[in-house]
């Protein structure tokens, strides 16, 4: 039987070549057949769930380091929400039982699979079969989860700690006090303070403001994989879009190559902090 091709790039041997691994989960642009038959509304009604072109941001800062990078869309299956974080609204496999008190998230009918879009509303024009949406889990969200899980545990294994840096691009905060990263370690719980310092320096040395859990405190991909008592830290980063896209947020703009350098001098700062720690601090 052929091997089922993978919904996600990566990037870098398998062997890593830094402590540091990257994940860029929302900026996928595939749009599957199957998944545009089921639409009630255009595909450009699905663009406000892509972190618009930050693979493209991500690309350009990248280096030696081990990369994911998913290629097929969010509104086919959103791999920062957990297996259990199925939509009874839209998804006939839903188990109350397994998620019995909704997040604030799914709730709000961005669940595993999501079922609205701001501004926009329902965007099915049907209810999923339980099995489509397992389908999903286990071609395109198992595998992810499996191969970011490899290679956090062979960093690890090689450099004694390691650190996933999950990037993600927001809308601006002009409500938020301006900032133009939103770094999430799920209020300690994710990364060591020493990593969320380096990245907080990198960037006040780069003139951006930064801010810290709010609104962004990091989602299921950190909760799944980080275990700073084991070595493997991770933090999210968030973006604003309007720092690497054009006027219109639609298309890489001027901004583009001054933020990719800031992000690379972020994951060079958490390296070094990772390369420079005894193996009996990491795994504090």
């Amino acid at each position: 039987m052929a091997e089922t091709a993978l919904s996600f790039d990566r990037y870098g041997d398998i062997e890593p070549a830094s402590p540091v691994v990257l994940s860029v989960p929302h900026a996928g642009r595939d749009y599957p057949l199957a998944l545009r038959a089921a639409l009630r509304v255009p595909v450009a009604a699905l663009l406000p769930l892509e972190d618009r072109h930050v693979d493209t941001l991500a690309l350009a800062a990248h280096g030696s380091e081990t990369m994911l990078v998913q290629r097929v869309a969010r509104a086919w299956i959103d791999l920062n929400r957990s297996e259990r974080e199925r939509d009874p609204g839209i998804d006939d496999g839903a188990d109350k039982q397994a998620m019995p008190i909704q997040s604030a998230k799914l709730r709000g009918g961005l669940g595993l699979v999501p079922r609205r879009v701001s501004g926009v509303g329902e965007i099915w024009r049907r209810r999923f079969e339980g099995d489509e949406v397992m389908a999903r889990i286990a071609r395109d969200h198992r595998p992810y989860h499996a191969a970011l899980s490899e290679a956090l545990a062979r960093a690890r294994a090689r450099f004694g700690v390691a650190l996933l840096l999950d990037i993600h691009s927001m809308p601006s905060l002009t409500g938020e006090g301006g900032a133009g990263i939103v770094l999430g370690d799920r209020f300690g719980r994710s990364a060591g303070a020493r990593f969320v310092h380096r990245l907080e320096s990198a960037c006040m040395a780069g003139g951006i403001a930064c801010a810290l859990n709010a609104p962004y405190a990091g989602g299921h991909i950190l909760e799944a994989q980080a275990r700073p008592a084991a070595g493997i830290h991770a933090v999210q980063i968030e973006i604003d879009r309007a720092l690497y896209l054009d006027a219109a947020l639609d298309r890489p703009g001027d901004g583009l190559a001054a933020t990719a350098g800031l992000l690379r001098r972020m994951i060079d700062a958490v390296a070094d902090e990772a390369l420079a720690m005894p193996a009996a601090i990491a795994a504090e």
